[in-house]
């Protein structure tokens, strides 16, 4: 499908434009945007109902790095992940609304945001993910990272929050309400997610440039 099909598809979220244009705005002047009730009713309807139906048997133990440096390790994370790939009318609809955005954002910001992948996290209670920046050694190919979170009635003693961290001595937490959309550069801001104490679902996403070589294809099959 060409960007002039996108472009043509996004008039469909044009009552995202708005926000587009915050999450553009936040990106180009401090690096991250946070958003409360960011998505159209519909899709994050759409998104919490098809959560709730998932088995829990179709997520996996998550790990770290890549290829062949990829492993399991619970010291530094200990959630579960479900990869989004468009098999469902939810994840359609989602992957549809983060092209539309990743075609504002390039025709805003000149990211060349090629491609985007994303998957739901489930946090068991007692889950986390220690201090981390998203892009991976060596490789500049994570350039946005985004999280929305699908916690109804989440409360302050219910932990899981996300930090954000600025730099050395300044950091955001952020509660994982129902809603909330957070997007930041990947290789920029280090990031965990603590402690929780009940059952949390997310949706993680990147925004990636076109890292191919002439000896790599670029996303790997």
């Amino acid at each position: 499908m060409t960007e002039l099909v996108y472009l043509k598809k996004q008039e469909s979220f044009s009552g995202s434009i708005p926000l587009f244009e915050t999450i553009a705005g936040d990106i180009r002047d401090k690096g991250y945007s946070i958003n409360f009730n960011a998505l159209p009713d519909a899709l994050m309807e759409s998104l919490w109902l098809h959560m709730n139906k998932m088995n829990l048997e179709k997520f996996s133990p998550a790990g770290v790095g890549r290829k062949n440096n990829y492993n399991l390790n619970t010291f530094i994370r200990s959630d579960e992940i479900c990869w989004i790939n468009g098999d469902s009318d939810a994840g359609k609809a989602w992957l549809e609304w983060t092209k539309a955005l990743q075609v504002y954002l390039n025709s805003h910001l000149f990211l060349g945001l090629f491609s985007f992948e994303s998957h739901f996290s489930h946090y068991a209670p007692g889950a986390f993910y220690k201090k981390h920046v998203d892009a991976f050694k060596g490789e500049s190919n994570r350039v946005l990272s985004m999280v929305l979170y699908l916690n109804p009635g989440w409360l302050p003693d219910d932990g899981g929050e996300l930090e954000l961290y600025l730099s050395d001595d300044d950091k955001i937490r952020i509660t994982p309400s129902y809603g909330t959309l957070v997007s930041f550069l990947s290789e920029e801001l280090p990031h965990e997610v603590l402690s929780t104490k009940r059952d949390r679902y997310s949706i993680a996403g990147w925004f990636r440039v076109n890292g191919s070589t002439l000896d790599k294809v670029d996303p790997p099959s």
